[in-house]
């Protein structure tokens, strides 16, 4: 087999990233239509009735026990992350709930190195730091130009939650994408999103709209077409140097956010992002490149 170019892991992330902020933004539309938890649920729903025939149809086979359980435990992890982020998403611009988010692939680099066994520099420590700094100044700018509102203070909380359960589930990720192929790996991943968050259907699930299921559906397809080339991505590259690639994402929001409602980017929200971005950056870079694997 051909050596891959050690870019395409890199591509492939960029354009992964690109994918599920187009959704975060049909997502957004779809929580405030129809609540951030039945929304998610009926994402969910829509992304296995794409990924599930098409896992079939290529031969599926159960996985092993050992890798049955990273499945189990990243779709526990990242259901409860989804939600969290989608209700932030109904409090928050789409890019300052994202540039928030950025947290998460900083604390991702030392669970990387816990959970992975992965050699974390010590740049990583700069990083950090960075993005702490970037990350206050977001949230500070926000104090500073508008009033606290009770729904801005718990869609800070939301996201800031999420943020800590998407490092955790970047480096799942990383170790699921080793153990199965990208196709099980989406299908898994929408199948436990729906067993998660099915479990509370009874009390909290609202049938959606005729005008709402479009954009849900969009939203499921997009959720499994991104998922998919992530998973491709992560079983090919180390997660410290895919992990700045999740930055792109302010990026894609900033554009989404001003062309499906027109939001409008603060600069203190761009200077914190361009921070973390840096700090980023800095805490990934390597003396040597990684050799591309085949």
């Amino acid at each position: 087999m051909g050596r891959e170019h050690p870019l395409l892991p890199i591509l492939a992330a960029f354009a992964g990233i690109g994918l599920l902020a187009l959704m975060d933004a049909f997502m957004k539309g779809a929580a405030l239509a129809l609540g951030a938890y039945s929304a998610s649920l009926l994402r969910s729903a829509f992304a296995l009735v794409f990924a599930l025939p098409v896992w079939l149809a290529t031969g599926a086979r159960r996985p092993p026990a050992p890798v049955l359980r990273i499945h189990l435990l990243r779709g526990v992890v990242a259901s409860i992350m989804a939600l969290a982020f989608f209700y932030a998403l109904t409090k928050l611009p789409i890019a300052e709930t994202i540039a928030i988010s950025f947290v998460a692939p900083l604390v991702a680099l030392w669970l990387a190195a816990i959970m992975l066994g992965e050699t974390i520099h010590r740049r990583a420590i700069w990083a950090a730091v960075l993005g702490l700094i970037g990350t206050l100044i977001i949230v500070g700018g926000r104090i500073g130009q508008e009033r606290m509102t009770p729904d801005a203070a718990m869609g800070l909380a939301a996201i800031l939650f999420s943020a800590l359960l998407y490092a955790w589930n970047l480096v799942l990720m990383r170790r699921q994408a080793t153990l199965a192929p990208p196709l099980e790996v989406t299908v898994f991943h929408a199948g436990m999103g729906v067993i998660v968050l099915g479990l509370f259907a009874p009390w909290l699930f609202e049938l959606a709209t005729p005008a709402a299921i479009p954009g849900v559906a969009i939203a499921g397809a997009l959720t499994a077409c991104g998922s998919l080339v992530l998973a491709w991505a992560y079983a090919r590259a180390e997660a410290q140097i895919l992990v700045p690639i999740e930055y792109s994402g302010f990026l894609w929001a900033s554009l989404f956010g001003w062309l499906f409602f027109a939001e409008i980017v603060r600069g203190t929200t761009i200077l914190g992002a361009m921070l973390i971005v840096v700090g980023c950056w800095i805490g990934a870079r390597r003396n040597e490149p990684e050799q591309a694997r085949v």
